[in-house]
C-alpha cells in the first residue's frame, strides 16, 4: 500500500509487527531404478547445496532491504541442507559500540539491548517412495521480518529460484504496533490474497486456490503446475524409450503424487 505523506501514520516508537512468509516448493520426479533414484538425490544435493541456498537467501535479504547479521549453514548426510540467517531492518552500525565489546557486561540497571528478531531460513528434504519410482524434493523457506520491511517482496524471486511443480505459500502478520495516540494497528498494509504479489505470467502457469482467514491476518495460497510433459518428470530415461502402457502408468503415478501433495491428503486408488 503506497501512502502519501499526508496519509502516513506516525507510530509510537518501533513498528512491532512481525510479518512471516513461508514458501514451500515441491519437485516431483520418476526414478525407475535404484540407480536413477540415487543419481536424482545426488543431483538435488549438488543443485541445492548449502552454498547455493546461502546465495539465494542473501539475494532475498537484498530484495527486502534487510541486513545480514549472522549466517549458519550445513549440508547433511545422506542428503539435505539447511541455512539460517539472522537479519535486521537497519544497519548494525546503528547499535551502540559497547554491545560488541568484550567485557563482563553492565549491571542490570544499565542494560541496553539491541534486538534483531528477523530471520531467513531454508531447509531441503529429498525423499522417495519405498515401493514405486516416485522421488520428491521439498524446500521450505521462511522469511520473518519485524518493522516495515516486507517478505512478500521476495516471493517472485523465490518462485524463479526453484524448479517448482507445486507451491504452498503462507503469509501471516502477527502482533501489533501503536500510533502516537496509543491506538493498536494489527496490520499496516492492504492485502486480500497472496496472489496479489505473484506476477501474472506465473499465475498463468499454475492452478491456484486460496484459504484465507482475513480477521486473523492469515493468508494461504497453494499452486499446482498446469502443463504436464512426461519428459520433464523422467530422470535417466526418455518418454520415447517407454511403451504406451508404461507411459500411462508412470503418468498416473506422477499425477497421483502431485494431487496428494496439492490437496494434502492420501487419495485412494480406484
Amino acid at each position: 500500500m503506497s501512502l502519501t505523506p499526508e496519509q502516513r501514520i506516525e507510530l509510537h516508537e518501533f513498528n512491532n509487527l512481525t510479518k512471516s512468509l513461508s514458501f514451500n516448493m515441491y519437485d516431483i520426479c520418476y526414478t525407475g531404478t535404484k540407480e536413477e533414484r540415487e543419481r536424482y538425490i545426488q543431483y538435488i544435493d549438488e543443485q541445492y547445496n548449502a552454498d547455493r541456498l546461502t546465495a539465494i537467501l542473501t539475494k532475498v535479504t537484498e530484495i527486502i532491504g534487510a541486513h545480514v547479521l549472522n549466517v549458519a549453514k550445513q549440508d547433511y548426510i545422506p542428503q539435505g541442507a539447511s541455512v539460517t540467517m539472522l537479519v535486521s531492518e537497519g544497519p548494525v552500525e546503528s547499535a551502540p559500540k559497547e554491545q560488541f565489546e568484550e567485557s563482563p557486561g553492565p549491571i542490570p540497571e544499565t542494560v541496553v539491548m539491541h534486538l534483531d528478531k528477523s530471520h531467513v531460513t531454508v531447509h531441503t528434504y529429498p525423499e522417495y517412495h519405498p515401493n514405486e519410482g516416485i522421488s520428491t524434493f521439498r524446500a521450505d523457506i521462511d522469511v520473518s521480518t519485524c518493522g516495515e520491511i516486507s517478505p512478500l517482496k521476495a516471493l517472485n524471486y523465490l518462485i524463479h529460484s526453484f524448479d517448482t511443480d507445486i507451491m504452498t505459500i503462507d503469509y501471516r502478520v502477527r502482533g501489533f504496533t501503536r500510533d502516537k495516540t496509543g491506538h493498536k494497528l494489527f496490520i499496516d498494509h492492504d492485502i486480500n490474497s497472496i496472489q496479489n504479489y505473484i506476477p501474472d505470467d506465473v499465475q498463468e502457469q499454475f492452478n491456484m486456490i486460496d484459504v484465507n482467514i482475513f480477521q486473523e491476518n492469515i493468508f494461504h495460497t497453494k499452486a499446482k503446475l498446469k502443463d504436464f510433459d512426461l519428459n520433464n518428470y523422467l530422470f535417466g530415461t526418455k518418454k520415447e524409450d517407454l511403451t504406451v502402457e508404461e507411459q500411462q502408468k508412470i503418468e498416473a503415478q506422477l499425477k497421483m503424487e502431485m494431487d496428494e501433495i496439492f490437496y494434502g491428503k492420501n487419495i485412494v486408488k480406484k
